[in-house]
């Protein structure tokens, strides 16, 4: 049997998709992920560079280098009215940064980890997530009342649980990444571990990102009685995140975003073996 391949044209009008959503993977968001990659080089060698610098140093157009810093949250770093003072402790990179070189080809090929806090009742209570960086979706999280090695690790646990194992996981090198409790449950499960360069927020601006967006939908964490009550809620708002807000990179919400890539990928392999 020969069965004609279907075009990009066929599968968006089976998925009832536009057809431009099956190619922004491809041709938009590689082409954003590697300016990315260059707009970060570019701050390590001068980490105070804004937008119109980075345009000017990178030749490209300073509305381009806004949108992608806006998109994957790269701010620079700067650090005003404080004297320099150089380090008795030797700089070390205990892992290299291969978000510089990789670039997330499907769900599951990279994932990356930070955590924030909430103040309740005078109190941090600390949200720890990772996020699967091809869709933005949180596959893991934990919420405790430290934070500490076992808040990252839980939220580690919690997505290869739920999900398949990473090929990477990416994080910046706090001393609860660093641990080496994380560093064995990491490598245990066959995952390369990746760090930004220290000092360089920009290189993890992913989760940042989310993180802001995400305190402004869940709202005052102390118009909530009880612990319980704001657990619930940042456990319902992960869930909104994921299943019902859109994306702005995405045009969706990431869970639609994974499903659709799947459903074109199994269409596409389907009729490729019945044509072969």
């Amino acid at each position: 049997m020969n069965l004609k391949k279907p075009n990009k044209k066929e599968i968006a009008k089976a998925l009832g998709v536009s057809r431009s959503l099956l190619y922004y993977q491809h041709k938009m968001q590689e082409k954003d992920f590697l300016l990315k990659q260059e707009i970060e080089k570019t701050l390590r060698m001068f980490p105070s560079y804004g937008h119109k610098r980075l345009a000017l140093y990178l030749k490209i157009n300073k509305k381009r280098i806004l949108r992608v810093m806006h998109i994957f949250g790269i701010k620079p770093y700067r650090r005003r009215g404080k004297k320099w003072r150089k380090s008795k402790k030797k700089e070390l990179e205990p892992y290299l940064n291969l978000l510089l070189a990789e670039f997330p080809k499907n769900p599951g090929h990279i994932w990356v980890s930070d955590f924030t806090y909430f103040v309740w009742k005078k109190k941090n209570i600390y949200l720890a997530t990772i996020m699967d960086l091809f869709s933005r979706e949180i596959v893991g999280f934990s919420v405790m009342t430290n934070h500490s090695v076992q808040l990252v690790m839980n939220a580690l646990l919690s997505a290869v649980h739920k999900h398949p194992i990473a090929g990477i996981l990416h994080s910046d090198q706090g001393s609860e990444y660093l641990s080496k409790d994380y560093v064995e449950l990491a490598e245990s499960l066959g995952i390369r571990l990746s760090m930004s360069h220290v000092a360089s927020p920009w290189e993890n601006g992913y989760q940042e990102s989310f993180y802001s967006q995400f305190k402004v939908d869940l709202g005052d964490p102390g118009r909530f009685e009880t612990l319980g009550e704001l657990v619930y809620e940042i456990y319902r708002a992960v869930w909104k995140y994921n299943n019902e807000r859109i994306h702005t990179a995405l045009k969706m919400p990431p869970i639609q975003f994974v499903n659709q890539f799947l459903i074109v990928e199994s269409v596409s392999k389907e009729r490729g073996t019945l044509t072969n």
